[in-house]
């Protein structure tokens, strides 16, 4: 565990500025949330701290959490203001609110209901929805096995209850029974105001999709069939129709939801961390402790790469959900008629942007006849091109952008294109280039059919209709890249403390479901979302069937019968099962996990890193059967990701050029074979050795303990580690921690000694400021996750007032640190700052030249010794305050006022860098 001062945790971060940008969920500036000793009232509460001075956000007593959420007037002061509040006898803990965005997913197509359809649930009324027989839920459906009595509590944007799958109608009796709207339509996030009310009616969509993989009834034309048709749902909206959301009303909706009876609570929200230490992650896990099991998608970054946990799936004891690819790809497709030297027929497409299709009929043309082109329209056209504003240009997908694409065919002329997939299905495209009217995609087969049609020199006549508001139709094509393997998108664990994370996978890639009736009310979608609730309702179906709602015993048995899987990436695979730190688990098999007779007495197992290294480890195997099993234990080892390019290396690497390499780890039983009586157990000791790998390069190998038993039960452990010291990892790029300009987008480095002219204090969001200031710009890169990034602003001259005031912290010479510093408990990635030239004490620098001096504690690192922290420092740079009105405390303690800069730039003092020691 990395040790921190927790009470200097919760304060630091306090006010982050609006002008830092990362990675992880930016913070409200001024906004707390408070955690009390023992109840009270919060009116009380929030009176005291000074009529006028503080706003209550939101009252959060419950059971399991007992405070409020609270916003300072006098952001400038907040950090202040919050250090005596956690001073307070009272209070327990202040954590800054921070900003989640809406849930991501990618949407694949839409349709309405009413129309044109292909059915896909046949067979005698047998469950045939593909993601169900992925997973046995069909099984529990073809039983009578419905999650009948289990109440499922959704946070998410609201549901359309209304929709006619859903029920239909909201409250006791309905499908969706209870719920609420903790926000309100126009609620954006940050410190817009919500304005909650007793209905949950989503106007986002992702809500209402997810309420549909769980219980979507089968009153439908397009034969979608929830997995856990008999629960009761409850809505939990915390998101407006756009915008995002504070941890504060996240940690209200949980406590809602649990206090109305939920016994599954899904959440497909979170954010890059990797850390378990959030607030709101805490908060989730205490859920959990009381009994409530927690699904959290566990995030849709995968090109990202290793350790790159989201939260609240990183949460202790949280159920992260891993997403697979659906066996199949169901597509909505839009009714348009082609015609072939006079020959009428009809296809389907999905519309993208742009979208002006209306009334248009062109001919097809295209820049080569190779269905096999990898990089179809990628190059420039030739000279001889005809015009193509007369035609739809025929491009297929592949190795360059859309975008490059169309801006090849829009130079000749191009207003309409018509893309073809290189995969199963259709997508939505967007391509939105100057000359182009309109872009839309068919299905490989449709392209390849009508390339060899113009190949053989017929005439292919394409009449579009607009794709909102044509015909639509469902067709399923099978998915032959990646079907059952782990999603692209889905996040790597583990934490940066090595826990494990994802427990296990779901169907989360290509799932048809519910959406709103204003949006289509049907829709394609794709993301750790879509996976979250199918793991929830099969959660529901193992309650029914076991008999208990205990989270870990759930948890225990998804984790050792699920399927684990090869690794997969670009159709291909080398042989070898995927890292647990990419599927978990593997696929969840339920009606396996309802009815086994061994029990495990963990979901999975740590080795951690090689300074925490605890070979050793044991766990318990109980056999609730009603005959003696022998069980023998063998491992069978997962592929090794390299966390980083090369040795030393601070870049770590991504998910489309990540290494795994089959040097697994061994392990040795204190006996391969374990003979066990019916309804008896007996303590497994596992001794791991780590794979003899380079750990300069922060190595992490996985596997599965296989479990097979005489009675024909197969199981498996999945265990993760680490080769090499993560504390001994650096985690600052120091290349890419440099100073550059606010308005530059790339960050390029400035020159050394430049000078900036900033707004007058208190000014810097002032739009008359705007052309002739501009902040300096602090760009920290962090190569791997940091607990504690703080920067120092160190003065340059020895006899200006800064120099004056300055104090040593670590060694160097510093005025202070930057407002919003420091930050804890960062993902790796970028983190941006603009500085005008406020400090986190409220004070303001005075015109001089500084530096910038940043340190990166490092992973498991103690923050009060300095050779634990990675250091950089930027270019000297000056600042001075323009020209115009306004008032800052000085650090000389008065308050000036500031009309004209007219101090020279190095206060009348030489530039003396050596007398800063850093």
């Amino acid at each position: 565990m990395v040790r921190l001062d927790l009470a200097t945790v919760l304060l630091a971060v306090a006010t982050v500025s609006q002008a830092v940008k990362q990675n992880t969920p930016p913070i409200v500036p001024g906004a707390y949330i408070v955690e009390y000793e023992n109840d009270q009232d919060t009116k009380a509460f929030v009176n005291k701290l000074g009529p006028g001075k503080v706003a209550l956000r939101k009252d959060l007593r419950f059971k399991l959490f007992k405070g409020a959420s609270i916003q300072f007037k006098d952001t400038k002061n907040a950090e202040e203001q919050a250090a005596k509040v956690a001073k307070m006898p009272t209070v327990k803990r202040v954590y800054p609110v921070r900003r989640y965005p809406s849930p991501q997913h990618t949407v694949l197509s839409t349709g309405d209901a009413a129309l044109e359809f292909v059915k896909r649930q046949e067979g005698g009324g047998k469950d045939t929805f593909s993601t169900h027989l992925m997973t046995q839920v069909n099984k529990f459906r073809d039983a009578g096995i419905t999650g009948n009595g289990i109440k499922i509590g959704v946070i998410d944007t609201g549901i359309d209850w209304k929709h006619p799958a859903l029920g239909g109608c909201f409250g006791p009796g309905c499908l969706v029974s209870y719920g609420a709207d903790l926000v309100g339509d126009n609620f954006s996030g940050g410190t817009s105001t919500p304005v909650p009310d007793d209905d949950p009616m989503d106007c986002n969509g992702h809500g209402t999709h997810v309420a549909g993989i769980i219980a979507a009834q089968a009153n439908n034309p397009f034969g979608i069939l929830g997995s856990a048709t008999g629960v009761e749902l409850g809505g939990f909206r915390v998101f407006g129709c756009e915008g995002d959301v504070g941890n504060d009303i996240l940690i209200a909706a949980y406590n809602m939801a649990y206090e109305a009876g939920s016994d599954i609570i899904t959440a497909s929200i979170g954010g890059a961390s990797g850390w378990s230490e959030d607030p709101w992650a805490a908060v989730v896990s205490r859920i959990v402790e009381n009994g409530v099991p927690c699904v959290v998608s566990a995030g849709n970054d995968g090109a990202t790469g290793v350790f790159y946990a989201s939260t609240a799936a990183n949460g202790k004891r949280v159920t992260a959900i891993a997403s697979t690819d659906n066996i199949v790809t169901p597509a909505l497709l839009a009714n348009a008629s082609s015609e072939v030297d006079g020959k009428k027929d009809f296809f389907g497409f999905t519309g993208g942007q742009p979208t002006n299709w209306d009334g248009v009929s062109l001919p097809l043309w295209s820049v080569n006849y190779n269905t096999a082109d990898p990089a179809h329209g990628c190059d420039p056209y030739p000279a001889d091109t005809p015009d193509l504003s007369g035609y739809i240009v025929l491009i297929r997908r592949g190795t360059c952008t859309f975008v490059q694409k169309a801006e090849n065919a829009a130079a000749k002329g191009a207003k309409y294109i018509m893309f073809y997939n290189n995969a199963a299905g259709s997508a939505s495209v967007t391509a939105v280039v100057e000359g182009i009217q309109a872009v839309a995609m068919v299905p490989s087969g449709t392209g390849e059919s009508w390339t060899k049609d113009l190949a053989a020199g017929k005439k292919v006549v394409l009449s579009m209709a607009n794709p909102s508001s044509a015909p639509k139709f469902l067709t399923y094509f099978d998915n032959t890249a990646g079907a059952g393997f782990s999603s692209s998108f889905t996040s790597w664990g583990p934490t940066y403390e090595v826990e494990v994370k994802p427990q296990f996978s779901t169907p989360g890639g290509s799932i048809l479901s519910t959406y709103p009736r204003a949006a289509g009310s049907y829709a394609v979608l794709s993301g750790t979302s879509m996976a979250c609730p199918q793991a929830a309702a099969i959660y529901a179906l193992m309650m029914n069937v076991r008999g208990t709602k205990d989270p870990k015993t759930i948890e225990n048995l998804l984790s050792a019968t699920a399927k684990p899987n090869l690794f997969r990436r670009n159709g291909a695979s080398p042989g070898f099962l995927a890292p647990v730190v990419q599927q978990g688990g593997g696929l969840v098999q339920a009606w396996d996990a309802a009815h086994a007779t061994t029990l495990l007495s963990v979901s999975s197992l740590s080795f951690n890193d090689t300074d925490h290294f605890t070979p050793k480890q044991q766990f318990t195997i109980s056999n609730t059967g009603k005959t003696a099993v022998t069980y023998s234990l063998s491992n069978v080892g997962a592929g090794t990701a390299w966390t980083f390019q090369t040795a030393g290396s601070s870049t770590p690497i991504a998910l489309d050029s990540v290494e795994l390499t089959a040097d697994f780890a061994s392990l040795s039983f204190d006996s391969a074979k374990v003979t066990i009586p019916a309804g008896q157990r007996k303590i497994v000791t596992v001794t791991a050795t780590p794979p003899k790998i380079d750990g300069s390069r922060l190595p992490v190998y996985s596997g599965y303990i296989a479990i097979n038993g005489t009675d024909s039960s197969a199981l498996s452990l999945p265990y993760v580690g680490v080769v090499g010291s993560i504390h001994s990892r650096p985690v600052l790029d120091k290349q890419g921690t440099l100073l550059s300009r606010q308005k530059d987008s790339m960050n390029t480095p400035v020159p050394a000694n430049i000078t900036f002219v900033i707004p007058p204090a208190g000014f810097a969001n002032d739009t008359s400021y705007r052309n002739r200031t501009e902040l300096p710009k602090l760009v920290v890169t962090l190569g791997f996750g940091s607990p504690l990034v703080r920067v120092d602003v160190v003065p340059l001259t020895n006899c200006s007032i800064a120099a004056r005031n300055a104090q040593t912290v670590f060694g160097t010479r510093t005025l202070g640190q930057p407002e919003g510093f420091p930050v804890y408990y960062n993902p790796r990635g970028t983190l941006e700052s603009s500085w005008d030239g406020k400090l986190a004490d409220g004070n303001y620098a005075p015109t001089g030249r500084y530096k910038f001096v940043v340190r990166a504690l490092r992973v498991f690192g103690d923050e009060k010794k300095v050779e634990e922290y990675d250091v950089a420092e930027t270019a000297g740079f000056a600042i001075k305050y323009a020209k115009g009105p306004g008032r800052r405390r000085g650090l000389d303690g008065n308050v000036e006022e500031i009309m004209e800069e007219k101090r020279q730039v190095n206060d009348g003092c030489e530039q003396d860098e050596r007398s800063v020691k850093v």
